[in-house]
């Protein structure tokens, strides 16, 4: 059994420490002293317990333990100076807290950061760099940028203020990116004046700095669309005819018009290939400031083209697109792996959905490239059309920002819908499984309570408003200056851009599941729970809107995709209230809404519930299904295609994608138990080397590769297939 310690270096479990502490303050006590066998009572049942957890536990965790059984066996005198002893100790750890903690993630040892973000690989120079930064910056937020009581509420799990390790800067979170206006009108990048490209090629080129520019810029996630490289097909088509002409007249032949536009569409088709090429390995191979690949989408949108021959040249970009993911990229031995990046969206249109339309066989490659490789994901433009609509009552179909969070409908001062060059100023979730726990279950006690949350959460995502007001545009000219999601002064503020639903701001939310399961007794998929699962969530809807009326500031219910935060929620929630079955008995909380991972639903009834909840988070959403291996049953992954189309706007299907270095092994890695923690364990050569193996799952909307901690294993263990 491992223990996590405060620096968060992980160690074995060593009952004899306990033992000890437990003594020595014994001895210090002048009355009410207890026996070495009770003592020994005390630390048999603490290893106990953390067996229970099945989980590597923390040294604060076990403490709170000791003086729990401490005061049940009346021994009040020595808990008092077990107390004390903390206290002091935690005084001198206070001084150097950050030194210790940066100290511990140089030397690999402090598994909490190694485990934080399963797309950083932690013994890397550049990520250890950025991890370093954070926790300076995380010491400033909470020592002085933050309100105490909200660093508190933050540090017990009720709320989470996230990314707290970028707040010291000027930053925003996440973004669509203007790619038509920096190819079309030039952009800059590190001073250098960027030009309209005059070829497909050069303009994949261009796309990758800017998303290498834009990503080392901000924290969060960016998209980008295949409609804004679309037009440099014809321009590369016309060069490409232009340049075999001279061939022809230097040549002194005649060949047919029939044979030159067959020429002219081979050399094409291999530009866009390359084009293609360019963006999936740049992307993968990109590192940025923070020490990893862009969190980037590219959105696949047939109806974003201009006219039908713009629509037919992204089509052919798709197509490709879909090709090359499917193939995958090959790792250090050679074989070809799942990569975590670019994320894919394709768009369900009426073009594209029934096997009779003129781009079913895109669907059908998107389906196969699904069923091996995790992505595309899927967005129904007939749903999205029915639930985004602007004031004045049009429906729009647009990308995330990134993984799921979505912009609110904009129409700018000419009257016309925008969304590239919109952005996300932050997020704060809170944690509605605390809000039902506090309450006791009682009803008129939990909403109070809700609502002094949610006002903790408002003042909270104030902060991050006033955190930006003010920043020039010079912080971050590819994005404020030269096109990515502004075009202003050098010098200008950027506060225009934080006002009146140009950006957005984000109240996330978390354990809509557990928190219904304890007031109700119910899972929300219960018919008789379903209404207070819904009034939940249409009471933070309704109090963004009185936040939003009051700044004028457009607050947005957002889906929160917890990874690491997860296990800290979980773990927080067993330390305010014990082990509660069915609550807090496990190492992680429920996503969002999603139904419970564990809870027998098939896909569709699944996708069906699900699809009502995406309506009132309009600020971020996306579902999933979880399948087994469907490279042999396509026909069932476009079954559940098609029925995304007609009833959810957002959704994805989890497969499994790994591969064994040691055997070669190509299939799923399983999670195994070894002395409390979880561990990947091949199954066919018992390899647990993660640094020998690729393990591809999806935990929070993007695909992760580099391994997740023990309260998010434990979730992707206990997983059920819906298919």
């Amino acid at each position: 059994m491992k223990i996590i310690k405060r620096n968060g270096a992980e160690e074995t479990f060593n009952i004899e420490k306990i033992f000890n502490a437990v003594k020595k303050a014994n001895k210090a006590c002048d009355k009410g002293r207890i026996s070495d066998e009770e003592i020994n009572d005390i630390a048999d049942y603490v290893e106990y317990k953390c067996n229970k957890m099945n989980r590597a536990v923390s040294v604060e965790e076990i403490q709170d333990m000791v003086e729990n059984q401490l005061m049940a066996k009346g021994a009040f005198e020595l808990a008092r100076r077990y107390v004390r002893y903390r206290y002091t100790r935690s005084l001198i750890r206070k001084s150097n807290t950050t030194d210790n903690k940066i100290l511990s993630l140089i030397e690999c040892v402090n598994e909490e950061v190694k485990q934080e973000n399963s797309n950083k690989n932690p013994t890397v120079n550049s990520v250890q760099r950025d991890y370093m930064a954070g926790e300076v910056s995380r010491d400033i937020t909470k020592r002085l940028l933050l309100p105490q009581d909200i660093v508190e509420a933050h540090d017990q799990g009720i709320i989470h203020f996230h990314d707290s390790d970028y707040f010291a800067q000027h930053m925003h979170n996440c973004d669509l990116v203007n790619l038509e206006d920096m190819l079309q009108n030039g952009t800059v990048i590190s001073e250098t004046l960027i030009e309209k490209p005059h070829s497909f090629s050069t303009a994949c080129n261009i796309a990758t700095q800017i998303i290498a520019q834009v990503a080392s810029n901000q924290y969060g996630g960016q998209s980008i669309s295949l409609a804004h490289l679309a037009p440099f097909v014809q321009i590369s088509r016309e060069k490409i005819r232009r340049e075999l002409e001279e061939e022809v007249k230097d040549l002194g032949c005649s060949p047919s018009e029939e044979k030159m536009s067959l020429i002219t569409e081979e050399r094409l088709k291999k530009e866009i290939t390359r084009g293609v090429q360019t963006i999936q390995y740049q992307v993968v191979t990109l590192l940025t400031t923070n020490g990893q690949a862009p969190f980037v989408t590219v959105f696949m949108y047939l109806n974003e083209a201009r006219n039908e021959d713009e629509k037919r040249d992204l089509a052919m970009i798709i197509e490709e697109t879909l090709k090359q993911r499917t193939q995958g990229v090959k790792n250090e031995s050679g074989v070809w792996v799942t990569p975590a990046f670019p994320k894919l969206i394709y768009v369900l249109e009426e073009d594209n959905i029934s096997e009779g339309s003129k781009y079913f066989y895109l669907t059908e490659l998107a389906a196969k490239c699904t069923a091996k490789r995790m992505v595309p994901d899927y967005i129904s433009e007939k749903v999205m059309l029915d639930l985004k609509k602007d004031r004045n009552g049009e429906g729009h179909c647009y990308t995330c920002m990134g993984c799921r969070s979505f912009l609110t409908p904009y129409v700018d001062e000419n009257g016309k819908p925008k969304y590239y060059g919109r952005f996300n100023q932050g997020v704060v979730t809170i944690n509605l499984v605390d809000v039902a726990l506090s309450s006791g279950g009682d009803m008129d006690k939990f909403w109070r309570i809700f609502d002094e949350r949610l006002d903790l959460c408002y003042r909270a995502l104030m902060c991050r408003h006033e955190r930006l007001k003010g920043t020039l545009s010079d912080a971050a000219p590819i994005l404020w200056q030269y096109g990515a999601l502004a075009r202003l002064k050098k010098g200008e503020p950027i506060d225009k851009l934080l006002y009146g639903g140009y950006s957005t701001i984000s109240l996330g939310y978390a354990g809509l599941y557990e928190c219904v399961k304890y007031m109700t007794g119910k899972s929300h998929t219960d018919e008789e729970a379903t209404p207070f699962a819904l009034a939940v969530m249409q009471h933070m809807n309704d109090a963004c809107a009185a936040w939003k009326a009051k700044e004028n500031i457009d607050f947005s219910i957002y889906g929160t995709p917890l990874e690491s935060t997860t296990y800290k929620f979980a773990k927080c929630l067993q330390k305010r209230f014990g082990i509660i079955e069915g609550i807090t008995d496990r190492s992680y909380i429920t996503n969002s809404y999603h139904v419970h991972v564990s809870e027998q639903i098939d896909a569709f009834t699944k996708l069906k519930f699900e699809a009502q909840f995406q309506h009132l988070s309009p600020g971020g959403a996306i579902s999933y299904v979880e399948v087994p291996d469907m490279q042999k049953n396509i026909p069932a992954v476009l079954n559940v295609i098609k029925f995304i189309y007609d009833n959810i706007m957002y959704a994805e299907l989890n497969t499994k994608s790994d591969y064994c270095q040691v055997c070669g092994f190509d299939g799923e890695i399983q999670i195994v138990e070894d002395d409390g923690k979880l561990v990947w364990e091949c199954p066919n050569c018992g390899n647990r080397d993660q640094d020998k193996m690729n393990v591809a799952r999806r935990t929070c909307g993007y695909i992760g590769t580099q391994f997740w901690n023990q309260g998010r294993t434990q979730e992707i263990r206990d997983r059920v297939l819906h298919l």
